[in-house]
């Protein structure tokens, strides 16, 4: 973490909305992120998880409200190198290493590179001996995968995740969903992260957030009172199945909303 990073956050969106011209994307919204909690942010495709994450990411700016991320604005945490998002596009130097892509964000927060730690990142995300590898030569899961060890190596007080497993495999995304929520509770970072698979959110999340079709609003706050380590085997358990349920209940009823749309 950067000498002057927050060493955990709170986040709150107050009257946060978003507009794009004349489409509202983002409906007004009051939401608190408690320091330490990871959430999942779920709704129907094109409803504006995204944008949410990318405002308070600082990449957006909101068109009402505004944002504070351990009491201060996104661009200033963001300056201080507190937060890191993974997008759903890797963006990763076509010219570098996985390695050196991934030293170069402990490079930009001017923190000392750790070559023990970005090897452990490495093997943790499945890329042992692929260090040296560059983006072109390594699969569109490998390099998403390669992100997502880019984002974490800074040790951020708030981690953005925008559908961070959508292109890895199925067996990877099992694995990656038992190991990483541990590295990231173990650093107490505030995490959010956007996914459509319900079974994901439940599995990493301490709370899911439902919004409805866009523009997006809540539809529910469901809490995951389920204990951690969690493993696959979880998703058998009736707990977790009756939460699984209830999320995909919020997001019929948050689908629900664009059947008057359709009619018109």
């Amino acid at each position: 973490m950067a000498p002057d990073a927050p060493a955990s956050c709170e986040v709150i969106c107050s009257g946060l909305a978003k507009r794009f011209g004349a489409t509202e994307v983002v409906a007004p919204l009051d939401l608190t992120f408690a320091a330490g909690q990871t959430t999942a942010l779920v709704g129907p495709s094109g409803c504006g998880k995204s944008t949410v994450l990318r405002m308070i990411a600082g990449l957006e700016t909101p068109s009402l409200g505004q944002i504070t991320i351990a009491g201060a604005p996104p661009d200033k945490i963001l300056r201080r190198a507190g937060l890191s998002m993974a997008f759903q596009d890797p963006s990763l130097l076509p010219w570098r290493s996985v390695h050196s892509n991934i030293a170069l964000a402990q490079k930009l927060a001017r923190q000392p590179v750790d070559r023990a730690a970005i090897e452990e990142l490495i093997a943790l995300v499945g890329l042992q001996g692929f260090g040296d590898t560059r983006p072109a030569a390594l699969s569109g899961g490998m390099r998403q995968r390669a992100a997502i060890a880019r984002a974490m190596i800074t040790k951020p007080a708030l981690l953005l995740l925008d559908e961070p497993f959508g292109a890895v495999d199925e067996l990877t995304r099992k694995q990656l969903a038992e190991d990483l929520p541990r590295l990231w509770e173990a650093r107490d970072t505030t995490t959010l992260l956007v996914t459509h698979s319900v079974s994901e959110a439940v599995m990493l999340s301490d709370r899911v957030i439902v919004f409805s079709a866009r523009p997006a609003r809540v539809v529910a706050d469901i809490e995951v009172a389920l204990e951690r380590p969690r493993f696959a085997g979880l998703v058998t358990d009736p707990d977790f199945i009756a939460l699984k349920d209830a999320v995909s209940a919020a997001l019929a009823e948050g689908m629900a909303s664009l059947r008057p749309l359709a009619a018109q």
